[in-house]
């Protein structure tokens, strides 16, 4: 296919960074196994670190962005997949080191492809992306470890970010009572709808003074932050719950003691959406399109057109969008 398509390109010279959609042709786009045309991609926090010149994501220009994508197969030299085929690609080295799904057309590696499970719609498949993938898994890892909604209350830190949304949803749906976390008050209406029971503030979740061992509150809790917020989460998880942390907003180091996981038994579950395991991944997308499945997923997302892009990517990165973003391709 010579013909033209349009991409969401990144570019930078010594003089020069753009952020621009361009005309692009199958030719331009690097090597794989399947060719897919896209419908929907999403808007993450490393989407939009791979729209600023000093994002540390893009190593090689030009790029196009973009860490999710759900579309339709092409093309494929996979016998795993055929032409019609409607696929979900998300993490691997998509949007960070091969070209990503802010592109009409994409070509990726097979082995990094989930077919869409019937339950969803390709849109929906990207209202969950990488975010939504990072709760359902957040929660599954929680379950493995025995929390269960008998446990107790379960915290949902960054609650209107994209994996807190997603994991309030999620956990109502299964019956848990879900205690939300975020500094913006303007925000309690809607993190109710998504199901929240109880709303707090940050500085309640971190005080000044964060105590190595605290009251026992929570049964386990869903932490894309980090930092000092996941020293202060730790100290206040009840006798043998667990907290999945899967972030760094808030900062890489956890200054916390041994006490809750020594005299408690608190574990700390970490989180990696990138490179989890085919076979579990599969898994978990099921489980997005079944129990997982929040009956409100209208009120998580908001969705923009491919050339609206440039203006969307920086606000994720001054906290100034709420639930998931999707980009209609």
């Amino acid at each position: 296919m010579s013909e033209k398509f349009n991409a969401l390109v990144v570019n930078k010279s010594e003089e020069d960074f753009s952020v621009a959609v361009e005309p692009v042709t199958l030719d331009d786009l690097p090597e794989g196994d399947v060719t897919i045309k896209v419908h929907y991609s999403s808007v993450n926090y490393k989407d939009g670190l791979a729209a600023i010149p000093d994002g540390q994501i893009v190593k090689s220009y030009p790029f196009i962005p973009g860490i999710d994508l759900a579309g339709t197969v092409t093309a494929s030299k996979d016998e795993r997949y055929k032409e019609g085929d409607q696929v979900i690609v998300t993490s691997y080295e998509l949007g960070v080191s091969h070209y990503g799904g802010y592109s009409e057309y994409a070509r990726v590696h097979g082995d990094w492809i989930v077919p869409l499970p019937e339950e969803l719609t390709l849109k929906e498949a990207m209202i969950f992306g990488t975010a939504g993938f990072t709760a359902a898994l957040s929660i599954h890892q929680l379950e493995e470890n025995r929390v269960t909604p008998a446990s107790g209350d379960v915290l949902v830190t960054g609650a209107t970010g994209g994996v807190g949304s997603m994991a309030i949803a999620m956990l109502s749906k299964r019956g848990y009572q879900v205690t939300a976390s975020t500094g913006k008050e303007t925000e309690h209406e809607y993190l109710k709808k998504l199901g929240a029971a109880n709303i707090v503030s940050r500085k309640e979740v971190l005080p000044d003074k964060v105590r190595p061992i605290g009251k026992q509150r929570w049964a386990g809790a869903v932490d894309p932050v980090g930092g000092d917020t996941l020293a202060s989460v730790l100290s206040n998880v009840k006798y043998g719950g667990a907290v999945a942390v899967s972030g760094l907003t808030g900062g890489s180091q956890v200054p916390t003691s041994v006490y809750p996981f020594i005299l408690r038994g608190v574990k700390l579950l970490g989180i990696d959406s990138v490179y989890c395991p085919m076979d579990i991944r599969k898994t978990i997308w099921k489980r997005m399109a079944t129990d997982l499945k929040p009956d409100h997923l209208e009120e998580i997302v908001n969705e923009v057109s491919l050339s609206e892009l440039p203006g969307v990517l920086p606000k994720i990165l001054k906290g100034n969008v709420r639930g998931r973003t999707v980009v209609s391709i």
